[in-house]
């Protein structure tokens, strides 16, 4: 690698692979929609190109003289006042990237998709053998569906990528806390009155990292799931809990209250253009008790993963909610 772009680079994954490739000396070039702001958050050294994975002009100039790209950028949302952009970012801006990587020729194209695009029984072990082909429950879940059909097409097109799929993710990375994130925060200041039910795979920031190097040296076409263990939403509570002695482990919501409350929400959600307490894909997902697999990651690429206490601890130390 001696000219990397990184799209999503302010991002919960992207800030850390931007942090790692610039630690080993790799020239890095930085998608961001504000120069000035990102500047602040990346690794000194780290070229900003202002522009957008939505505008292709940006994207073809900032690919120019690449000969690697990790696409990481993308909305992980469950829920969007606007569900129309989960078009325009996700499956509408992989196309703007892959064109343009096409077009420059690079020699590694990195892609982070997600568990979700994979064919999975609830409670069952999966793993990367079988993409899920009948569309999937949420408008999230069909973005980055129809997403990685384009990044898979484009492979038999000449496209050298490899295929990255995180499960829930946490640990240190922006200075704002989103997603799992901020469900730790939250529980470290007991500002969460009761728990959804169900729960989800995890894995951690510098994992998932160290997970995108190691794929950027395997075979064109390799998919690789990074996912460290499932717990339940009561298990993470605990964990917290375990940590920070004064927070409390919230009772569980029933699943037909949960229900109640997603769909109300959603409703009125509508009205108010604001985010639900509880979405109905994020209930969806904490319900369906996805078991990914990651055994082919650790044995072709070496790939290891961060303790979960270790890893809580380190989240909750970044975000200001530990010493």
């Amino acid at each position: 690698m001696e000219q990397v772009l990184v799209t999503g680079a302010t991002g919960t994954v992207g800030s850390l692979l931007v942090r790692d490739l610039a630690d080993r000396g790799v020239r890095v070039r930085a998608l961001v929609r504000s120069p000035e702001r990102a500047a602040a958050a990346l690794p000194q050294g780290v070229e900003t190109f202002r522009g957008d994975v939505t505008d292709s002009g940006s994207v073809r100039s900032a690919v120019g003289g690449c000969d690697t790209v990790f696409h990481a950028a993308g909305l992980p949302e469950q829920w969007l006042a606007n569900p129309d952009l989960f078009e325009q970012v996700n499956v509408d801006g992989t196309r703007h990237l892959v064109e343009a990587a096409l077009a420059e020729e690079v020699a590694t194209f990195v892609y982070t998709s997600t568990i979700d695009v994979f064919d999975q029984v609830p409670g069952r072990p999966f793993d990367e053998s079988k993409i899920a082909e009948r569309p999937l429950g949420t408008a999230y879940e069909r973005s980055k569906q129809r997403a990685d059909v384009l990044v898979t097409e484009a492979v038999q097109r000449g496209l050298p990528a490899r295929f990255l799929h995180p499960s829930g993710v946490y640990g240190p990375g922006p200075a704002t806390a989103t997603a799992l994130n901020l469900v730790l925060l939250r529980l470290a200041r007991n500002q969460v009155p009761v728990l959804p039910p169900g729960g989800m795979p995890v894995v951690f920031t510098e994992d998932v990292s160290r997970g995108h190097l190691l794929a950027a040296e395997a075979p064109i076409g390799s998919r690789f799931i990074l996912s460290d263990r499932y717990l339940t939403m009561t298990a993470i509570a605990e964990l917290v809990h375990t940590l920070v002695p004064t927070a409390k482990v919230p009772r569980t919501l029933p699943p037909a209250l949960a229900t109640t409350l997603a769909t109300s929400g959603e409703f009125v959600a509508r009205l108010t253009r604001r985010p639900p307490l509880l979405a109905a894909g994020e209930l969806h997902f904490l319900r369906s008790h996805p078991l990914p697999d990651a055994s082919r990651a650790r044995s072709q690429l070496g790939w290891h993963t961060t303790e979960v206490p270790e890893g809580f601890a380190r989240a909750l130390r970044h975000f200001g909610a530990l010493p």
